[in-house]
């Protein structure tokens, strides 16, 4: 049953058509497990390099777990990730709404996440492609990017479109932080 699904039409095996026997496709994904296993046990030890170790200092030698770092921002995934983490959140929420292809996006989108990360949890930051996501950006009536939100309790509160300077960013967190 199986060989007759991986046959061609002449007759024989598509990997024996394409010059590869069932071992080598074998040995192949064997290969890259092996070359996964090793990949992921380095995450667990440092590489000895001589008197020198290849972990920063101050960071953990696990590679994939939790991290000290709380990441203040994030990237909204599709609608319903952006009603519950946005809308439904309990915190004040930014949303920075930008496109990859947008030169002022590539300006503010660092700045106004240091200014984010300051307010020490605060405030979060929700980053919207609005190549991504044209849906949202018609229903908050994004007309030019960037374009960022200030949100509360699901209500946009406050808004500005274009690059603003770090004093100016400082005044509208503030503001919708209430402080």
């Amino acid at each position: 049953m199986v060989r007759e699904a991986n046959q061609c039409a002449g007759g024989r095996d598509r990997w024996t058509e394409a010059g590869l026997g069932r071992g080598h496709l074998r040995a192949g994904k064997m290969a890259q497990r092996l070359a996964l296993r090793r990949l992921l046990a380095l995450g667990r030890r440092p590489l000895p390099l001589g008197s020198r170790q290849l972990v920063p200092q101050g960071l953990s030698s696990r590679a994939f777990g939790g991290s000290a770092i709380r990441c203040s921002a994030f990237n909204v995934q599709d609608g319903g990730d952006f009603q519950e983490r946005v809308v439904n959140s309990p915190k004040p929420v930014v949303v920075d709404f930008h496109a990859q292809w947008c030169g002022p996006c590539k300006i503010l989108g660092p700045r106004l996440e240091k200014m984010v990360a300051k307010q020490e949890g605060k405030v979060v930051m929700a980053k919207v492609d609005i190549d991504d996501h044209t849906d949202l950006a018609i229903e908050y009536e994004v007309s030019a990017v960037p374009t960022v939100l200030a949100m509360k309790n699901g209500d946009v509160v406050d808004k500005f479109v274009g690059i603003k300077d770090e004093d100016q960013l400082e005044a509208f967190l503030k503001k919708l932080i209430g402080a």
